[in-house]
């Protein structure tokens, strides 16, 4: 090859070099146009009709079709001094899922059926207490309820029942523990969601086995926020 013809192929190298010479391996050039950015799937439901977050579902999401919980009526009203001086026993009266309750005896400690004393905290965040009242009855099965105040008026928020209950606070959420004759023990965390308390979060074991979910996961007993003439023990209000 002479020279000539070598000195064209080096320029002709050199050039090419200069062109890529921004571009990383791999990468773009710098007169060659970046690729459309693609849009992120989003999600599609299989049947619209049946989501909570369609358009076209003709209604809102399942939970907020609930009528907010009512007022108790024949309920003593709340004065100055709050939730914490009203008769705890009056109020179970006139609840219907309590009312086995409202003439029974109280009891300072397990082994008895009976009403335990009112406890009070905080469950819907305002700084106000909520008042919770749990009674164990003969058979060793315990309801509770959980009621807060709106204008004056007691307002129930939550039903539950179970064997062997053992409730907890955890912030502003109620955690009630339950033990089975099965073995089973059972924790549901409620949490306040503007209306009533509702299923945080569900956890059954079995041994050294954990079954766990959110609202909808294993059957667990369900919040309650108003009265309901076919409401049995575990349902909601």
């Amino acid at each position: 090859m002479n020279r000539p013809i070598r000195s064209r192929l080096a320029a002709a190298s050199l050039f090419c070099a200069a062109l890529a010479g921004c571009a990383a391996p791999g990468g773009l050039g710098q007169s060659e146009a970046a690729p459309p950015v693609s849009s992120q799937p989003q999600p599609k439901p299989l049947w619209p009709l049946w989501s909570t977050s369609s358009a076209t579902s003709g209604g809102s999401p399942v939970a907020t079709r609930m009528p907010p919980p009512k007022p108790l009526e024949g309920a003593p009203a709340v004065g100055p001094g709050g939730i914490e001086k009203v008769d705890v026993m009056a109020v179970l009266r006139a609840d219907r899922a309590m009312k086995q309750f409202g003439n029974a005896g109280r009891i300072e400690g397990p082994g008895r059926a009976g009403v335990r004393p009112a406890r009070f905290a905080d469950l819907t965040g305002n700084g106000e207490p909520e008042l919770i009242v749990a009674g164990d009855s003969p058979t060793g099965r315990s309801l509770l309820s959980v009621y807060t105040v709106a204008d004056g008026k007691i307002v129930p928020i939550l039903f539950t029942s179970g064997r062997r209950m053992s409730p907890q606070i955890l912030g502003n959420d109620l955690l009630i523990r339950t033990a089975d004759d099965d073995g089973s023990a059972h924790a549901v965390r409620y949490h306040w969601d503007g209306r009533r308390m509702t299923v945080l979060s569900d956890e059954r074991q079995f041994g050294n086995s954990v079954s766990s979910g959110g609202p909808t996961g294993c059957p667990a007993p369900k919040p309650s926020g108003s009265e309901s003439p076919t409401r049995k023990d575990s349902g909601t209000r």
